[in-house]
């Protein structure tokens, strides 16, 4: 399923001022190509580069007006999850992005705790970058839903639920949940339906009560253990 993207004429600015994007990788050529990316998605925007962690904090410090960080999971000099912790201390209410080579899901969750607005697997393609910054800049959360995430216990509480799962919503719901599976956000969900973000959030409410989760990651979860999960995911 095609994903639709947020109009990208409303994040090139806020409050008048120019975008300014930060990626931290110790690896030059990811680095650069990760900022040659970001780029694209956002050609009005600067873009900064940083190669480890005390120069990430050296340029947060000096610059409020940092729109979004993308933060390596494993730098050279700072591993981890500490690593991710103190930047996002540092960032503040500024939004930061995982990326990384690793889909274990104790990294993904782990990361998400600790305050980042989501995890981009380096193996993701532009569109899915696109994406993931689209969901942050709007204060979500963007999960990658790979199978091999989907089979770990990302939502260990979340149930196998009893029958068929579209067979307990209704239509338009059954629309909505094909959607969230896809990764859209509300906002995306209602321009593609044609409906008011309100009523989605309606919709999700009621999808996620009928299958006894709380969250769209759960809904994922459940999703692929009762083998509805769309093939493209």
């Amino acid at each position: 399923m095609e994903v639709q993207l947020q109009t990208r004429g409303k994040e090139r600015s806020v409050a008048g001022r120019a975008q300014k994007f930060l990626v931290v990788d110790d690896h030059p050529l990811v680095r650069h190509g990760f900022a040659l990316s970001v780029g694209e998605i956002h050609p009005d925007a600067q873009v900064l580069e940083a190669g480890s962690l005390d120069e990430a904090m050296a340029i947060a410090d000096r610059t409020p007006d940092l729109t979004l960080v993308l933060f390596d999971l494993n730098l050279g000099d700072r591993s981890g999850r500490d690593g991710v912790r103190r930047m996002v201390e540092v960032l503040g209410n500024r939004p930061l992005l995982v990326i990384s080579g690793s889909d274990e899901v104790a990294d993904i969750v782990d990361s998400v705790r600790l305050g980042a607005r989501g995890y981009i697997l380096k193996t993701s393609s532009t569109a899915v970058l696109e994406h993931a910054i689209s969901l942050a800049l709007t204060g979500e959360t963007f999960l990658p839903l790979p199978r091999a995430v989907l089979s770990g216990n990302v939502a260990a509480e979340a149930a196998r639920p009893s029958g068929q799962i579209l067979d307990r919503l209704t239509d338009r719901q059954r629309d909505v949940f094909q959607l969230l599976l896809a990764g859209h956000s509300n906002k995306e969900i209602a321009r593609e339906l044609g409906v008011l973000e309100g009523t989605v959030k309606v919709h999700v409410r009621a999808i996620m009560q009928k299958l006894g989760v709380r969250n769209r990651t759960q809904v994922a979860v459940v999703a692929a253990r009762s083998g509805c999960f769309p093939e493209e995911a």
